[in-house]
This record gives structure tokens, sequence and C-alpha cells, in this order.
């Protein structure tokens, strides 16, 4: 039988009680994770050290301090919320980590969990050389966070980034101003390349839509709480991913790179291009479906990508 509040007040009184009390609460809801935490317990204490006001990475033995009677109820309120609502974390803390950085979230963006962090944090060494990289394409930018990363991995480089909604470029343009980037980083309302300006980039990266209309359905509570424009790709997932590989031989420089997730349609999308040696990347930290490709073979298999398009 579920305690009520208050017996939790009185019973529980420590960080570490309402951590363990918190995920047990998560795991018998049954909750769905994978917006920055992958488990009950993980973001149970994420979402308890974000109400409480104390870093991420709180040292261990502070986990055994007792907690305000305020404290308490605030936690416990908090936790109601995440069971009630079945919305991402990060949407009741309005903060999500990318790359090592803090990022403004609401319900107007996806949550920013994308494996290519782990890229930005690489310098996308070894494809290409730190120093001579000198513009950087962003596409379907949604909160701002991969262009922003990319403007700290490479400070003398241009940041252009793309987003068709407006309701993501407002928080796009709050997290530029919040990290001070406004000369880094240029924002474009367009769809796709359609209204950039006649840029070439050594790097285009992109977390466009790619899930399939049938995936759509199926997915979790909390990934229905996120704007389904920043998921659907239609029927086959791959509707944006396809115009992305048919335009980008006009915006990569000679030795640019194309870099882009396409999650779970992966499969989907090495089946209907099997001549093309799309490089699959791997991750320390987990993730899986982003490809690589050069300008040479974008170039080179131009002709398929456009016919896909008819």
């Amino acid at each position: 039988m579920q305690s009520t509040p208050s017996e939790v007040l009185t019973t529980l009184s420590t960080l570490r009680d309402y951590i363990r009390w918190a995920a047990s609460r998560f795991a018998e809801a049954k909750l769905s994770f994978g917006h920055g935490t992958v488990t009950a317990l993980d973001e149970a204490a994420a979402l308890i050290l974000h109400t409480l006001y104390q870093p991420y990475d709180l040292a261990e033995s502070y986990l055994d301090t007792v907690l305000t009677l305020d404290e308490r109820q605030h936690v416990i309120d908090i936790i109601d919320k995440r069971i009630n609502d079945r919305v991402p974390a990060a949407y009741l803390t309005h903060e999500a980590i990318f790359a090592g950085l803090s990022f403004y979230v609401d319900e107007r963006v996806l949550v920013p969990r994308s494996p290519i962090a782990e890229l930005i944090g690489q310098r996308f060494s070894p494809w290409v050389l730190e120093e001579q990289v000198e513009g950087i394409l962003d596409l379907c930018t949604g909160s701002g966070c991969i262009a922003i990363a990319c403007a700290y991995a490479f400070p003398d480089a241009f940041i252009d980034a793309v987003e068709l909604s407006a309701d993501a470029l407002d928080v796009a343009e709050k997290n530029i101003r919040e990290h001070h980037l406004e000369s880094a980083v240029t924002l474009y309302q367009s769809d796709l390349f359609e209204a950039l300006p006649n840029n070439h980039y050594d790097i285009i990266v992109s977390n466009p839509p790619y899930v399939c209309l049938e995936e759509w359905q199926q997915l979790p509570a909390e990934f229905r709480a996120e704007p389904d424009i920043g998921f659907k790709g239609g029927e086959s997932g791959l509707d944006i991913v396809i115009r992305i590989l048919a335009d980008a031989d006009n915006y990569l420089t000679d030795k640019g790179i194309l870099i882009v997730e396409v999650g779970s349609s992966a499969e989907t999308l090495q089946n209907a291009f099997p001549d093309v040696p799309f490089y699959w990347l791997d991750f320390e930290r987990g993730g899986t479906g982003v490809f690589l490709l050069t300008a040479e073979q974008v170039n080179l298999y131009h002709h398929l990508f456009l016919a896909a398009l008819r």
C-alpha cells in the first residue's frame, strides 16, 4: 500500500531516502525514460537534486543530509507531478544537460539527448581538422543545443542553425542569449536549406525528424508529450533525411562532412540505399543510428538521393 504524503514526510528524512523512494514510485508507475536518464534511480536523483538546487555531481557524503519539511514537500510535489503528468522531467525543471552545457527547454522543443554531443566533444575528430573548420550548419536545431555546443567547440567558426518551427526558434534564441553567443550562432527559420544564404560548410550536422508513422503511434506518453514535428519523418521515417541527402551537396565544402542522426530508421535507410557506404558511428556513452558521409560521397551518390525524391 502506498504511503500517504504525511507518512512520507515523517518517515523519510534524508536525501538518500527520498531518491530511493522516488525511484521506487517511478518503477511502480512504469514511467518511461530516455530524456537524459535511462533508469528510475537516475531520473529520481536528477529531478530531486534540481528541485533542491543542488549540482548533479553532488558528493555522496551529502546524501545522508536531512531535508527540511519544506524541502521534503517540494520533493514530494515534483515526484507526484512527474508521475501524474507523464512528461519528461526536463519539462518540469526547464533544464536539460547536453555536451556538458545547460539548456532551457519546454514543451516547444524536444529534450536534448542526441549522441552527437559526444562527437562535438571530440571536435568531430578524426573526420575534420579542428583548426580548418570555418563554418558549421545545424539543420533542425530545435533548442539550439547542437549549434551552441559547436560554437563552444569551434570558437573561430561561424555557426548557422536552421529550424522550421517558430516556437522552437524562440527557445533556441533564448538559449543563444543565455550562452552569450549571439555573435557566433545565426538562426534561420527555414524548411531545411530553403532560406539559407549561399554558404558552404565544413560540417553539416542534423538530428532531424526520423520516426516512422507506425513507431510514432506506439511511443510512450513521455515521448508523445514532445512536439510531434520533431519526430515524424513520414511513413518510412526518411522523408526529411532524404531531402537533406539530396541537397547537402550544394552546401558542403570539398572536404566537408555530413553527419545525420536517423536513430531507429538506420536499417530502413541502409536498405533504401544499399550501394551507399554510410559510415555508422560508434559512441562510448551509448547511442546508435548516426551516419557520416564525406562531401565526396554525397556528390558521388547524389543521383540516387535525387531519384528517391521523385
